[in-house]
């Protein structure tokens, strides 16, 4: 797609632009720079440093990011083996740099997770862990947790075992580069393996009954010249194979505590009766019906998100994909233990570098796994994470809302009057107070940009280029495609008003 720029005659735009996003901080009271005891307990902390005693150096492990990220929470080596396969799955060792109950380990609970705006991110650790000693970058020496996963030849899990060792990463990889070096047949062993499991394990997810919404992210992307642009971003085939060995780990991880009866776990339950009902008549109305016979999650993996009607119909299952949260357990397992859009009992586990609770569920499962004492400091926080990571979740999305209403906004500035062919996403919602209700991005929520259309029906509708998504006034049915007015837009209010053509 061609990339829309905030040209030169409008560098008024481009600044209030800066300075809004700037100002989504102080709005939202995101941390700000880390305090001087933490920085120092940081510090210290990769000073003092000590290896643990296994060494898995021989094992040829390369870590698979996005080509921009330095902070490397996992490495992947998979190899062959007794008609099967061996899968070993390192995690950056974040606690041994967090003492527990110093200034660092206090910050880090304080903050919740890594929150990424589009200028910048604000990291859950300072960077001498983050980016540094705790990542587990190319040829430098790194503490990890290693799981060592056997599988039989249909990929399912048949062992599994949680060391503590010192590892090397071999190579730093992106998802497009791999993703290319696959399709043109010149990728290295480890990853065409990586395509043999991940297709392997994601039959597996379709016969449990997981689901999954593959719908393209919205980026936001800052060019060159100081301006932005968003970019809708279908997933990449080996996003899903490299997810599937990190949602294997997070199944194995829930196993551990489940058997060990302590730990926390990632829960949602299953969709409820009225919006399955829902779903099924939006699939009717949009031209590709849901007999409700078949599982919704393999249902929605039918679905091409390039085609506006089952794009529409991708947008409304959003609702069945309600209500996680976090269950902490110690003595008792809980009833309610299951991810229900993983189809099994699932735990966070493979990114203590960016979310807080992986930290202690990692401690937890290798203490289980090797039949050690679970550390008391781990069994004490558990009651307090489920809070901690409710209201982060909720500060990350609400940041991701606005940001990307913010720069919406700015994109259409420049375009007042003009007409753009859009896809209707969802038809008319009721409107919500004086200014007609909101527009909608990401995880199915809504988000604070008012549509400034008064009154009436409206439906969300999405312009292809610029890459926006506002509300449109109108009787308007999901998956047709219209023709739209941008009448106002203005970036510090996040306001964008659309009008039906014709």
């Amino acid at each position: 797609m061609s990339h829309h720029r905030l040209t030169p005659s409008v560098h008024e735009q481009k600044n209030q632009l800066a300075g809004a996003l700037k100002a989504l901080r102080t709005e939202l009271e995101l941390p700000g720079p880390f305090p001087q005891d933490v920085l120092r307990d940081a510090e210290a902390a990769v000073a003092e440093h000590k290896l643990p005693d296994l060494d898995l150096t021989h094992v040829e492990f390369v870590t698979i990011d996005p080509a921009s990220s330095t902070d490397l929470d996992q490495a992947l080596h998979i190899e062959r083996s007794d008609g099967g396969y061996k899968v070993l799955y390192a995690i950056a060792d974040v606690p041994s740099f967090v003492a527990p109950g110093g200034a660092l380990d206090a910050e880090t609970r304080r903050r919740g997770q890594t929150f990424y705006t589009p200028d910048g991110r604000i990291p859950l650790h300072p960077e001498v862990i983050s980016e540094a000693a705790g990542s587990l970058l190319a040829d430098q020496l790194c503490a990890a947790f290693v799981w060592e996963f056997d599988l039989d030849a249909a990929a399912e899990v048949t062992s599994v075992l949680v060391r503590r060792a010192q590892v090397r990463s071999r190579a730093k990889l992106s998802y497009k580069g791999v993703q290319a070096e696959l399709d043109a047949g010149t990728a290295a062993p480890v990853l065409q393996l990586l395509k043999e499991v991940g297709i392997k394990r994601v039959e597996l997810e379709r016969l449990r009954g997981g689901a999954s919404l593959n719908m393209p992210e919205q980026e936001i992307q800052q060019l060159p010249d100081g301006g932005y642009r968003i970019v809708a971003v279908p997933p990449l085939p080996v996003e899903d194979w490299n997810a599937q060995i990190s949602l294997m780990t997070g199944m194995a991880a829930a196993r551990l505590m489940l058997q060990g009866k302590v730990g926390i776990l990632r829960t949602m339950p299953a969709p409820d009766e009225a919006s399955l009902r829902h779903f099924h008549r939006q699939t009717h109305a949009l031209g590709k019906p849901w007999d409700g016979e078949m599982r919704y999650g393999e249902y929605l993996r039918t679905l091409d998100p390039m085609d506006p009607r089952q794009l529409a119909i991708v947008h409304s299952a959003g609702m069945l994909f309600r209500g996680a949260g976090y269950t902490h357990f110690d003595g008792t397992v809980p009833q309610a233990a299951v991810q229900s859009a993983i189809g099994a009992a699932y735990a966070h586990s493979t990114a203590p570098l960016r979310r807080l609770v992986d930290r202690f569920v990692l401690v937890i499962c290798e203490a289980l796994s090797n039949g050690t004492e679970v550390p008391a400091w781990a069994r004490a926080a558990l009651p307090s994470l489920p809070a901690i990571m409710a209201t982060s979740d909720q500060l990350a999305a609400k940041l991701e809302r606005l940001a990307l209403d913010t720069v919406e906004a700015a994109l259409l500035v420049n375009h007042i009057g003009q007409e753009f062919d859009a896809v209707v996403l969802s038809g008319p919602k009721p409107a919500k107070g004086s200014n007609g209700g909101s527009n909608g991005n990401g995880n199915g929520g809504m988000s604070g940009k008012a549509n400034g259309n008064g009154n009436g029906p409206s439906g969300m509708v999405q312009i292809a280029e610029p890459a926006v998504t506002a509300r449109c006034p109108g009787e308007l049915e999901p998956g047709t495609q219209v023709r739209v007015r941008v009448v106002a837009s203005d970036i510090a209010t996040r306001e964008i008003r659309l009008e039906l053509v014709g």
